[in-house]
């Protein structure tokens, strides 16, 4: 009986197989010279090799998402030390209960920002209950950083509607790992802040920056650069906390110096709960209920 071939198969052998036989040959790690290139974590390491890090740290969550139907995402930013509510009141308690008063004053601190925890979860949660049910295309994915505080917070509430939940996470010096919340499936790992704030952009269609650090900044002025000088679209860049806001950016100052014009103001809106942010969203593309 004759045979018959597969048009769509590949004649060429597979990476994988060539990595298996080396393998079973006991011949896992050949010497370097000898040893296929992409499986060389040397070689793949060399400075002269950067370009090709790069392509993969831009590949590797594009495909994924690309296979998991993550088109559209709501990125939310904000800052890695504000305690869930939970932890916030343990922390007080035993700060009570030490008798110290500098531990008081920062647990005292932290209780006040678990208010934000709280927000972002809740925000999240807004979004997970409009995309549940709805086609593929139409759905918005919460993305944040990976990180715990806000970033675990949106993740979370996202998770608690059972939505798939993307974070970008980043390796740093002290090991920062993806928080509990974040789709298994989803959670990228990053070494290059620039390919991670990338990916941010990349399916972003708005972003909700909570009051953080120099992080939540970092990201929030990449964003409004984009958008200013037209290398991404308008979305709705939303500043959750007008009161921490606007005591941390007296961003008149540039009006009066003329180092913005006073329309550049209108691409960013403040926002103090988690309805009035996502009312703003459905506002700006007319999405309905």
């Amino acid at each position: 009986m004759e045979t018959t071939e597969n048009i769509k198969e590949s004649k060429l052998a597979q990476a994988w197989a060539d990595l298996q036989a080396h393998a079973n040959n006991g011949d896992p790690l050949a010497a370097d010279a000898y040893r296929l290139a992409f499986a060389d974590p040397e070689f793949l390491l060399r400075r002269e090799t950067r370009g090709i890090r790069f392509q993969l740290e831009m590949l590797k969550p594009d495909l994924q998402q690309q296979q998991l139907g993550i088109e559209n995402t709501i990125v939310v930013f904000g800052s890695a030390r504000f305690p869930a509510p939970e932890d916030a009141q343990k922390e007080l308690a035993a700060a009570r209960a030490s008798d110290d008063p500098a531990m008081r004053k920062v647990a005292e601190r932290r209780m006040r920002n678990a208010h934000y925890y709280d927000q972002a979860r809740l925000f999240a949660r807004l979004v997970a209950t409009y995309s549940a049910g709805r086609e593929a295309a139409d759905r918005l994915y919460i993305c944040t950083g990976g990180g715990p505080g806000i970033m675990e917070a949106a993740n979370r509430g996202a998770h608690e509607m059972g939505a798939l939940t993307v974070g970008l996470n980043i390796a740093l010096p002290h090991e920062q790992s993806g928080n509990r919340f974040v789709s298994p499936e989803l959670n990228f790992k990053f070494h290059y802040f620039a390919l991670r704030k990338m990916h941010f952009m990349m399916r972003a269609k708005a972003l909700v920056a909570f009051p953080g650090g120099f992080g939540t900044l970092d990201e929030l002025f990449e964003v409004v650069t984009l958008v200013q000088t037209g290398k991404a679209k308008p979305v709705p860049i939303i500043l959750f906390g007008s009161d921490y806001w606007k005591r941390l950016l007296n961003l008149d100052v540039l009006i009066e110096e003329g180092a913005i014009s006073p329309e550049d103001l209108k691409l960013f809106q403040y926002v103090d709960e988690p309805q009035a942010g996502w009312d703003a969203i459905k506002a700006f593309y007319q999405l309905e209920a």
